[in-house]
């Protein structure tokens, strides 16, 4: 079993660099860097409902969600992250045995569930500019007898986008179609209206990035209502904690405020992404997320990683097929991009320079 490589936490991180926490600029886990709305500070500080068990069906956050939506709560199942729903929705389908396809390079959570379901895990590896292979996909299912499909849009890590006809054609498979929407506040395009017109379409959303409650574990996936029924018999019914719930509901009524940020972070990037341009030996992929895909030519990206590392910037360095020239960086604020942009023109310089005098 491959298992999930999370990030290092910030604390160990300041610890083993010998650096204060302010003096490092992290951009490896795809986080909001403007944090939480004030008021979810002030909201989860006079809470004092701590002490009581949450609601299990998450009454008021699932009424709260549906103007959002613009979708009845019945197609809605809160969990603790989106992760929590990956794993309820493939035990739900998944025997052992069953294939589960896949999309890499992709987010690494398919693979790791797939496993834990003792499930078959069918690669259809993406295309070389991160386009699904649709008629991959239907070989795929034809030949094994797939259960599900996952498709990740905006897709991890690289920031591209399904096509509308794409997914349309996927529909019409003879399986659950889980499409993980974690990003599609920075995209500006969503399927979720579509969950009631199709029977297999499940699509899951969270409020870890645009409402920068990542620490908070809380998501939701939209099901058909028959799906819907189903995977509430299975769910834990307190993993959605009190101080989860209470933030989410103030996010939600703080939207104008969160969804500012969020068009701050998408024009960041494309001023971002600009400036990488302009380095010597990077390539940024084209993204509509919160985070910007670099290929990387003449030096090792390991070693780039590592020196912006020891320099207090941290990126996300992927050793998988098709990205092991590639770091991944999210966007942070002007500030933070800046002294990544000087980090990373000071390292590849200096790693240029020791790669010629091995030579």
């Amino acid at each position: 079993m491959e298992e999930y490589t999370p990030i290092v936490p910030f604390e160990v991180l300041s610890r083993r660099l010998g650096l204060p926490p302010d003096r490092i600029v992290k951009l490896d886990a795809n986080e909001n860097p403007y944090g939480p709305a004030p008021s979810v500070y002030r909201a989860l500080a006079e809470c004092r409902r701590y002490n009581i068990y949450p609601d299990p069906e998450q009454t008021l956050l699932r009424e709260a969600i549906e103007p959002y939506l613009g979708l009845s709560r019945e197609h809605v199942v809160f969990g603790n992250g989106s992760d929590e729903l990956i794993d309820l929705t493939m035990r739900l389908f998944v025997f052992p045995g069953d294939a589960v396809v896949n999309l890499p390079p992709t987010f690494g959570m398919y693979p790791y569930n797939t496993s834990l379901c003792a499930g078959r895990l069918v690669d259809v590896p993406r295309r070389q500019d991160f386009s699904v292979d649709v008629a991959g996909v239907e070989r795929a299912v034809a030949a094994g007898g797939a259960k599900m499909l996952f498709i990740n849009s905006p897709n991890n890590p690289d920031g591209s986008l399904i096509a509308r006809e794409d997914l349309e054609r996927l529909l019409h498979l003879p399986v659950i179609v889980v499409l993980d929407e974690a990003y599609a506040e920075f995209s500006g395009e969503s399927f979720v209206s579509w969950v009631p017109e199709h029977w297999n379409l499940v699509v899951l959303r969270t409020f870890s990035k645009w409402a920068a409650l990542g620490g908070l574990r809380i998501g939701y996936g939209v099901y058909p209502i028959p799906i819907a029924a189903q995977l509430w018999k299975i769910k834990p019914p307190y993993s959605i904690n009190v101080a989860a719930q209470e933030a989410a509901l103030v996010s939600l009524a703080e939207r104008d405020y969160l969804m500012a940020n969020v068009s701050r972070i998408v024009a960041e990037r494309e001023r971002f992404r600009d400036l990488l341009s302009a380095l010597p030996g990077v390539h940024p992929y084209p993204s509509r997320s919160n985070f910007i895909l670099c290929r990387v030519h003449g030096v090792p990206s390991v070693a780039l990683k590592q020196h912006l590392e020891r320099q207090g910037v941290l990126v996300r360095y992927y050793n998988k097929p098709g990205l092991t020239d590639c770091i991944r960086i999210s966007v942070g604020r002007p500030e933070q991009n800046e002294v990544a942009i000087l980090a990373l023109r000071q390292a590849l310089a200096e790693l240029a320079t020791t790669e010629a005098s091995q030579e």
